[in-house]
């Protein structure tokens, strides 16, 4: 797959802005705060219906419209799609695909593919189990976008429990009311939470080969990356997320690993009645998927607080790698590889962990970069340059 028209409406600081653009590698080069980011980020939403830089849809919109547009003409093979994302500040958003009557933007989701790398990656090894569950979340609904109903209707559930904690905490008393209706989102938590959970948990096995492989075309190969889910459904009795057990060398894999949703349903449950009173002091519910993290282990020791910051950076990298390879090996029956974005990625590799990067980025169908200086990128790689102004995107 490639992206051969991209436009641009009130999209960040674009009034308008069209690009026409070809299969294999262009660079985007400019000063940092003239737009380039702004494209790869377009191209991202596309994919996601999300922005890697903003948690609201409110910053894309240009100051002082009322509605964003990104439009988009992919090439899958011989096979044409357009499409049309409207983000509205007011309202849903909508796409049109192939110019027909708009639909919930969600219809997009699975129509366009790519992984984007970006210096935020960092906070994939560095920060909080908020950002790792995201990664797997999203790459779930990139190869299934009918999961994205799913972590939404799991949300839903989630946030009436919470209410329903809080309620029964500001009432003073915990009544027989507040126990039967309590019980009722707990099936309901557990029965979308074991979906949720399988579908991690299965991901990550597939993804793990592709980690390991990843990692050791951009290091030396002296050290092994490995990934574990760590899961508050079994085998921990706390609501502290940092004080979580580290990983041992041996410790690789799942608890949840080879059981079945129905197992998972069960376990859960019992989870979710055995910390009923911590959840009621608390007013907050403190086990499922939406406190869960994954454990990067490099070598014997966390990635997390041991790995240096060359090596943090390749573990990030590891991991987008990682899931371009799995959708590239998704698209021997979807019809087309991922587009690959690398915001500003280059900058912050050194010269060894450039042309690693490079090697593997010169492979795909089509590489879309950003960088402030030219120099920055490996001249194996520059194919196409243009430059970005303010608010204009002109060929080098």
């Amino acid at each position: 797959m490639h992206l051969a028209a991209l436009s641009l409406t009130d999209f960040r600081t674009y009034a308008q802005l069209d690009l026409t653009l070809e299969p294999g590698v262009t660079v985007f080069v400019g000063a940092n705060g003239l737009g380039k980011t702004n494209i790869v980020e377009a191209v991202g939403y596309l994919a996601t219906l999300g922005s890697h830089r903003v948690s609201q849809d409110a910053p894309l919109i240009r100051f002082g419209a009322q509605q964003a547009l990104v439009r988009a003409r992919l090439v899958r093979r011989t096979q044409q799609l357009s499409l049309e994302l409207e983000i509205n500040a007011r309202g849903g958003n909508r796409v049109r695909i192939n110019r027909a009557n708009p639909v919930r933007a969600r219809e997009a989701l699975g129509l366009c593919r790519t992984v984007l790398f970006a210096p935020e990656d960092l906070d994939l090894v560095k920060g909080d189990p908020g950002g790792r569950r995201r990664f797997l979340d999203e790459l779930t609904v990139t190869l299934a976008p009918a999961q994205a109903a799913l972590r939404g209707e799991y949300d839903r559930v989630l946030k009436q429990r919470n209410a329903l904690l809080k309620s029964a905490r500001a009432a003073g008393r915990y009544t027989d009311n507040h126990r039967a209706t309590l019980q009722v989102w707990n099936e309901h938590l557990a029965a979308t939470g074991a979906q949720l959970l399988q579908a991690r948990v299965t991901l990550l096995e597939r993804l793990a080969p592709h980690l390991a492989a990843a990692y050791r075309r951009l290091t030396d190969g002296s050290k092994e990356l490995t990934a574990r889910y760590r899961s508050t459904v079994v085998g921990h009795d706390t609501d502290d997320d940092d004080a979580l057990p580290a990983p041992g060398p041996a410790d690789t894999g799942s608890d949840l690993a080879g059981l079945d949703t129905e197992t998972i349903r069960r376990t859960f449950l019992d989870a979710l009645e055995a910390g009923e009173t911590r959840d009621r002091d608390r007013a907050l519910t403190l086990t499922g998927p939406h406190r869960d993290d994954i454990d990067l282990v490099l070598g014997q020791a966390p990635a997390k607080g041991y790995a240096s910051h060359g090596e943090s950076w390749s573990v990030a990298l590891s991991l987008r790698l990682a899931a371009y390879e799995l959708l590239r090996e998704d698209a021997l029956t979807e019809g087309g590889e991922p587009i690959l974005l690398l915001d500003d990625v280059f900058a912050e590799l050194d010269a060894d962990r450039r042309n690693r990067l490079a090697a593997i980025a010169a492979d795909a169908e089509q590489v879309l970069i950003t960088a402030a200086v030219v120099e920055d990128i490996p001249a194996s790689l520059i194919d196409r340059q243009l430059r970005v102004g303010a608010g204009v995107v002109e060929a080098a």
